[in-house]
């Protein structure tokens, strides 16, 4: 990120901004944003330039690899649902293959699953999913990268690529689960349909982790869709590459998601999506030259296999370690692998529970645009290694595969004692399947479903009297998340899992296995320059300041919208976080450092 060092362009096309603005923060002060600013170039952090795609590297997938490097994906088997990119007459004709002849899929265990009408054909789509999953080319070359070593997520993993229909008939429709641990699909529809709700069923039935593309914004005119707006799927949007011309720097460095290119929830029925967000502008295989490689893009089909592949490292970790297996367990095991992604998902610049202002944090469990957040597959690996903890006294990571019983244990209470109190947070996440019917068209049953309420108490050995510190409790979603502030007062704390509504006669009096994970993090950097480059074009400047001015008028004429610019995060958008931009932006070459340490 670069302050720019010259003069910025006058405010005559902001002059109504200004004239609204200087009502509530002098005039001085927001010219005062014409003085030039302090110039500092980001050390691109953790970042392996010697392996590729750099997107893979943002998500913690090769940090994953550097903390057990037997994390391949070897065990794993993927299921990749790939259409047909030709259709003749609603038929397809069979070219939902990735480029086999691309030096990076060499080695990858391909199975193929379709009707065999028409001869196999390739996809450019699949190609590059397939590469960011399983890609592996040590001698890779790019014109704007010089050579080298091209590692998928997931390299060794088993990969099976069902054709789109082939796999709604044979497996869907006919409520057989494929052989394989995870799915993913970077496809979708605006709307609820039966081989929608069969993957949801398939989900549910048999434990099996789904990951599906949430959608690319009002750019291309898509709602959330699903299956990844499913309740039992784990929904990706994309983070946005920073605008650059500089190939390597779109390549390797990140901002957050945006509406124009992610889609946003709430779902139709008010439920929280997308579930995480990653990155998808990787470098992929070309499709028509084996040693080719291209940039991605911003597409959320290529940020679902990212978070795809760290799901699989998370299942060979789990098939390898005997104490870890609940989170392979056909009843609830995709609860688990969601939990920890989810827990432990980095919260990016203007995270916040649903809507910008603060009346609806306890009944809207993630942000609509990011969801729990970005996604990072070495904190998921830790969260998962941390291992399982029934109620009672827990470590301060872990997590829990379990159910209550109304009549029996109508509430869990994980008691953990944090060994820092000082900028730390408390992150919790619990999520259970809702139910469909098993055969077509796999129509929901809510009299299954049941409502969990997520609580955080503060508790003194010396006072009786508990303090409610936080507590998420939603009526539409199967997920709660809390993201609380330590007490500094309080050293012990208490996470209650218990049912949102006990006395309701429509609970099941035991419920469907639900997943908890828990951690203690710090506190999001105030420092992280994307606070303020407000456009994501590396450059705090003039336009920026424009944005904010908008966004400000815009939060007062629609409460509703989704907008940046919430810098002290108090739940509105005014004068106070346009100071603290001018404050960045025109900050001294001395702190400068701090202002540029993290990305």
């Amino acid at each position: 990120m670069v302050i720019s060092r010259s003069r910025r362009s006058t405010v005559t096309a902001n002059y109504a901004k200004l004239f609204a603005l200087s009502l509530f923060l002098p005039l001085s002060a927001i010219l005062a944003a014409d003085r030039p600013a302090s110039a500092y170039e980001p050390p691109l952090l953790l970042a392996r330039q010697d392996r590729g795609p750099q997107a893979l590297n943002l998500a913690g997938v090769y940090m994953v690899r550097d903390l057990d490097p037997n994390l391949t994906g070897s065990g794993v088997t993927i299921a990749v649902i790939s259409r047909s990119t030709t259709y003749v007459q609603g038929q397809p004709q069979n070219d939902y293959r990735p480029a086999l002849n691309h030096n990076c899929f060499a080695n990858t265990k391909f199975n193929f699953y379709d009707y065999g009408l028409f001869p196999p054909g390739d996809s450019t789509h699949c190609t590059a999913v397939c590469s960011i999953l399983f890609g592996q080319d040590p001698d890779a070359d790019y014109q704007d990268l010089g050579q080298f070593s091209y590692e998928g997520a997931a390299p060794q993993a088993k990969a099976d690529i069902y054709e789109f229909w082939y796999f709604l008939t044979n497996n869907v429709f006919a409520g057989s689960p494929p052989d394989a641990r995870i799915i993913t699909a970077g496809l979708g529809t605006p709307f609820e349909d039966w081989w929608t709700r069969g993957i949801e069923a398939l989900a549910e039935r048999f434990g099996i982790t789904v990951v599906a593309g949430i959608g690319n914004g009002c750019s291309a005119c898509d709602p959330v869709l699903y299956p990844g707006a499913g309740a039992n799927a784990i929904g990706v949007g994309v983070i946005s590459s920073l605008k650059n011309k500089d190939t390597s720097t779109t390549l390797s460095r990140f901002s957050r998601p945006c509406p124009l290119h992610s889609s946003q929830g709430p779902t139709a029925d008010d439920r929280c999506k997308p579930d995480i967000v990653a990155p998808g502008n990787c470098l992929v295989a070309g499709h028509n030259e084996p040693n080719a490689y291209q940039p991605a893009g911003d597409w959320s089909s290529f940020a679902t296999p990212v978070v795809a592949g760290a799901a699989a490292l998370l299942v060979q970790k789990a098939n390898e370690t005997p104490s870890l297996s609940p989170a392979l367990s056909p009843q609830g095991g995709n609860c688990v692998i969601k939990a920890v992604l989810l827990n432990s998902a980095a919260k990016l610049p203007f995270w916040h529970k649903g809507l910008l202002s603060k009346d609806d944090d306890h009944t809207v469990p993630l942000d609509y645009i990011q969801g729990a957040g970005s996604l990072d597959a070495a904190a998921a690996y830790k969260q998962l290694t941390a291992g399982q903890y029934p109620p009672g006294d827990c470590p301060a990571v872990g997590w829990d595969l379990n159910n209550l019983n109304l009549s029996k244990t109508p509430a869990n209470t994980y008691k953990i004692k944090p060994a820092e109190l000082h900028g730390k947070i408390i992150a919790v996440t619990a999520c259970w399947n809702k139910h469909y019917n098993t055969v077509y068209p796999f129509n929901p049953l809510p009299e299954k479903d049941v409502d969990l309420r997520l609580e955080l108490w503060a508790v003194d050995a010396n006072n009786p009297d508990k303090v409610l510190l936080d507590y998420s409790d939603s009526i539409a979603d199967n997920i709660e998340h809390l993201w609380c502030k330590t007490d500094p007062n309080y050293t012990e704390y208490e996470i209650v899992v218990s049912y949102a509504a006990p006395d309701d006669a429509g609970q099941p009096d035991q419920t469907p296995p639900y997943s908890i994970a828990w951690n203690v993090t710090d506190e999001p950097d105030k420092d992280n320059p994307l606070w303020y480059d407000l456009n994501d074009d590396d450059v705090v400047n003039d336009a920026d300041i424009g944005i904010m001015m908008d966004n400000i008028i815009a939060a007062i004429e629609n409460p509703k919208s989704y907008l940046l610019g919430d810098i002290n995060c108090d739940g509105s958008i005014d004068t106070n976080d346009l100071q603290l931009l001018l404050d960045h932006t025109n900050a001294p070459p001395d702190q400068s450092n701090t202002f540029a340490e993290t990305l």
